[in-house]
Formats: structure tokens, C-alpha cells, sequence
């Protein structure tokens, strides 16, 4: 069995290495956590085996060990700087980083291929079904814990400028688009701060459960979003209702047309 209190400890003394009172540093820290607890109730409502709920809590308490030399050397979370996962995944297991946390390597390819498909824009090409689960359940876990960090982190931590500054701001045709397309946007087509906005929206369309999807739907996620900001661009405030509205159709029709857990993409 995987000691969960080991690793948690391990990774406390591993975050001594860096600032704990940069607000992105303590941002990255409580979303660790709370991907942790995502995770879990994933894995108790898919009822897996407690092998499979205990990997999938790893998997949550390491996806983002890349994000704080990120943070350190470029005090930014924006791709272009760093590929996160790519850089986590380095550490882990060509660094051996990964026996700090975890003591035994059976585990090891399904940890090293979840984290470094955690913030792939889509998945494909893994090709083992329990490596494949677990690099679902973590980008499930980690959209679901966003959900909380949209709505309790400051906006100007989040996006550099203020709510009333984004709602000023406009959303670019590409990116409506592929949002209308039921698509998650693409990153490097977001130029405005709206389209950054949206984008925290377009990836409830990369969802691979169910049990996901009622989270999203029984805590209001969608609406409570959209509400942080005031849409005072009259076009951005009719196009985000517009949002709203296809997107709670859509997340319901999701709920309703999946007997499954697992949803079929």
C-alpha cells in the first residue's frame, strides 16, 4: 500500500526550497491539496479498489511539482515559460525526485504517464487502460479544484488586472468559436483577458466522468464563474450568457445520457 502521510511530509519538506508567502506559491500549494481531495472522491464514487483511490491521491499530490520552479524562475504560470508537466515528470523520474515520496517503483509508469498528461489539451496515445484511468481521473480531479481557485483567488493574482478590467475587454472570434464548437480552448489562441476567462469554462467540455460532471453541475460552478466578473463590454455580457446557457444545457445533457461513470469521449 502507498503511505499517503509519507509522501505528504516528504512534500512539506520539498516546499522548504521556496517562498511559502508568494500568493502563487501558496495558490499552487492549496490547489495541490485540494486536488488531492478531488481525486479521492473520484475514486470512492467510481468505488475502485483502495490501491487505485490511494495512486490517484499521489497522482493529485505531485501533478504540479513542476509549477513551483516555474514560479521560482519566472514567477508566472503562462506555458510559454515552462511546460510544467513535462518539467514534473523530469524531476520525478530522471532525478529520482520520485523516491522521496514514494518508496517502491511498481507504480511508477502510471504516475510518470498521469502527470505528464495532466494539462496535455487532449489525451491520446496511452494505450494501458489503468494508465489511461489515472490520467483521467487527474485531469478531472485538477479541473474540479480549479473550479474552487476561479472563485476564491483574486482576480488580479489570476489574470494580472482587475474584474472590472476583464469585463471590459472582449472575446475574440476564434475563441467564441471553439467554445461553440464544444470545444476547450486552444492557448495560444487566447489574446484578451475574456478569452482567458472562457477558457476556465470551455474545459468542463474535457470531462471524463460523471460523478464530475454533477460536481460541476450540484455546486453551481458554471454560474458562479461567469458571476465573478462584471460584464460592463455590453457584447462580452450578452456572449456570456449565451455561455451560461450552453453550458449548463450541456453539462446536464451529460449527466442525463451517461449511465456510466466513466463517460464515453
Amino acid at each position: 500500500m502507498i503511505d499517503l502521510q509519507y509522501a505528504k511530509k516528504a512534500f512539506e519538506n520539498y516546499l522548504n526550497d521556496y517562498d511559502r508567502k508568494n500568493e502563487k506559491i501558496k495558490l499552487k500549494i492549496v490547489h495541490t491539496y485540494g486536488v488531492m481531495e478531488c481525486s479521492k472522491k473520484i475514486t470512492e464514487d467510481m468505488k475502485l479498489p483502495a490501491e487505485d483511490c490511494e495512486l490517484a491521491q499521489i497522482i493529485g499530490l505531485l501533478h504540479d511539482i513542476g509549477r513551483f520552479e516555474q514560479l521560482k524562475c519566472y514567477n508566472s504560470f503562462e506555458p510559454g515559460t515552462m511546460d510544467h508537466a513535462a518539467f514534473g515528470v523530469r524531476i520525478l523520474f530522471e532525478e529520482r525526485l520520485i523516491r522521496r515520496f514514494v518508496e517502491e517503483n511498481k507504480w511508477d509508469e502510471i504516475i510518470k504517464t498521469a502527470i505528464g498528461h495532466h494539462s496535455d489539451y487532449c489525451l491520446k496515445g496511452i494505450t494501458n487502460e489503468r494508465e489511461l484511468m489515472h490520467a483521467q481521473i487527474i485531469r478531472d480531479a485538477d479541473k474540479l479544484d480549479n473550479c474552487r481557485v476561479k472563485l476564491e483567488t483574486a482576480i488580479e493574482t489570476l489574470l494580472g488586472v482587475t474584474a472590472e478590467q476583464v469585463g471590459m475587454s472582449e472575446i475574440t472570434p476564434e475563441v467564441m468559436q471553439q467554445f461553440k464548437n464544444h470545444k476547450s480552448i486552444l492557448l495560444k489562441t487566447r489574446k484578451t483577458k475574456m478569452d482567458y476567462w472562457i477558457s476556465y469554462l470551455a474545459y468542463f467540455y474535457d470531462i471524463n466522468f460523471k460523478a464530475t460532471y454533477e460536481s460541476i453541475r450540484d455546486n453551481h460552478y458554471v454560474d458562479k464563474i461567469i458571476g465573478r466578473i462584471p460584464y460592463t463590454n455590453p457584447d462580452t455580457g450578452k456572449q456570456m450568457e449565451q455561455i451560461r446557457n450552453e453550458m449548463n444545457l450541456y453539462i446536464q445533457n451529460a449527466i442525463n445520457e451517461n449511465g456510466n461513470y466513466r463517460l464515453i469521449n
